[in-house]
């Protein structure tokens, strides 16, 4: 299988860029290949403007998202990797998905809303977060991202196997910060094939 990974931090030194690290390390102990999207340092520009609109209404996408969609077609399984903010996703991955994953090529909820136009494939969520897990779970926190990106957003992506790993504790002791990563590295290793159709 092939990994593509994609990181929305700015920092190289981060602990989310340390987690891409270790998922695609785990995949390539595994026998998969793997491959970096590194968003901040390639400079991807996140804004949603008239030229995606237009390539909504002719088909052709802008130069720097059909580089993307074709990273995604060489893809089997897909990790998305970025630091819980604000209760959601930082503006350059937010943007990456609302550009990339464009109507028509990824979705046509006029054919059938329940459906993805892309190939099956696995995706997960590695999420860095400060926040406790029991607090995240007391407070509804963590059944409404499972609702808004498990349940929502990642059917239309042709995830047919798909799951969030909250790492909570991310600015805790070195140990728990080396166990979270070692969990990131077992999310790699045990990569499997998408279990059954998209949708």
């Amino acid at each position: 299988m092939h990994l593509l990974t994609v990181l929305d931090h700015p920092d190289p030194a981060s602990f989310s860029a340390a987690v891409a690290a270790r998922v695609m390390a785990g995949a390539a102990a595994a026998g998969h290949t793997t491959e970096l999207a590194d968003l901040n340092a390639e400079g991807f520009d996140p804004r949603w403007s008239m030229a995606d609109i237009e390539a909504d209404r002719t088909g052709t996408p802008p130069a720097d998202v059909r580089t993307e969609q074709i990273r995604i077609d060489r893809a089997d399984a897909i990790a998305f990797v970025f630091p819980l903010f604000w209760w959601g996703m930082p503006a350059t991955m937010k943007g990456w998905m609302d550009r990339i994953w464009s109507w028509g090529w990824a979705y046509d909820q006029l054919e059938d809303p329940e459906q993805s136009l892309q190939r099956p494939r696995t995706g997960m969520l590695l999420v860095p977060a400060g926040a406790r897990s029991d607090e995240m779970a007391t407070l509804g926190y963590r059944d409404a991202l499972e609702t808004l990106w498990i349940n929502g957003t990642f059917g239309y992506f042709g995830f047919a196997d798909r799951r969030i790993e909250v790492l909570n504790g991310s600015k805790g002791s070195a140990s728990r910060r080396e166990a979270l990563l070692g969990r990131a590295y077992d999310c790699g290793a045990a990569l499997q094939p998408p279990v059954g159709p998209s949708g």
